[in-house]
């Protein structure tokens, strides 16, 4: 708020004319502080400050020793270990040759998009098919948003549908786990878990790639 203030004059000198008075101006800066102080408090209430990153994983829980676990014959084991090496099996491991079957053999993927994400896609590709019909359905107004998210649900946890378990050794990086991770979350697979290397495989995983 501007104040216009006198600062004298205005008499008559002798024998002279009347002389005008001088006028200063002067601001008032009060209110300006007030508005921004206003401003600042409206945005630190409404910015929305950096939130951690965080990262879903699901972990089993602990196994109970007087029940016996049955095996996961969908599942697919990736073991990670030195060297950005992925090692990985499907169904149910097996040390050795017995009437069951024939012993576990472990083969090799690698990071890249023609390697891991192939492979993954591949692996999916029936549970993604039922996705990408459901969506369709969905898109064409056929299936209510809660059916289509139930449905999306049902397909992804079916039966058909692999686990994956991703487990590591000592000398596995924390990068290689998130860049598996991030891959199975950019394929969109059903289910996967995090849990620990039993000594047999880590056995067979030293005489892959040494010591």
């Amino acid at each position: 708020m501007a104040e216009i203030s006198d600062s004298g004059g205005g008499g008559h000198k002798k024998g002279g004319k009347k002389r005008a008075k001088k006028q200063s101006t002067r601001i008032d800066m009060t209110p300006m502080v007030d508005l921004a102080f206003l401003l600042l408090t409206f945005f630190v209430l409404t910015a929305t400050f950096s939130k951690p990153k965080s990262m879903e994983l699901t972990f089993p829980a602990p196994p109970d020793p007087n029940i016996v676990q049955p095996p996961i014959k969908n599942g697919i084991t990736f073991l990670l270990t030195k060297d950005d090496r992925i090692f990985y099996y499907k169904g149910e491991f097996r040390a050795a040759d017995d009437a069951k079957g024939l012993k576990t053999q472990l083969a090799e993927l690698n990071f890249s998009k023609e390697s891991l994400r192939k492979y993954l896609l591949k692996e999916s590709e029936s549970m993604q098919a039922k996705v990408i019909a459901l969506k369709a359905k969905h898109e064409a107004k056929q299936l209510a948003d809660t059916t289509y998210k139930r449905m999306v649900r049902e397909a992804k946890a079916s039966k058909e549908t692999p686990t994956y378990l991703i487990k590591t050794d000592d000398k596995a990086t924390y990068k290689n786990v998130i860049d598996v991770i991030d891959e199975l979350n950019y394929n969109v697979v059903g289910k996967y878990v995090m849990v620990d290397l039993i000594k047999p495989e880590y056995d067979m995983l030293i005489e892959k790639v040494g010591k």
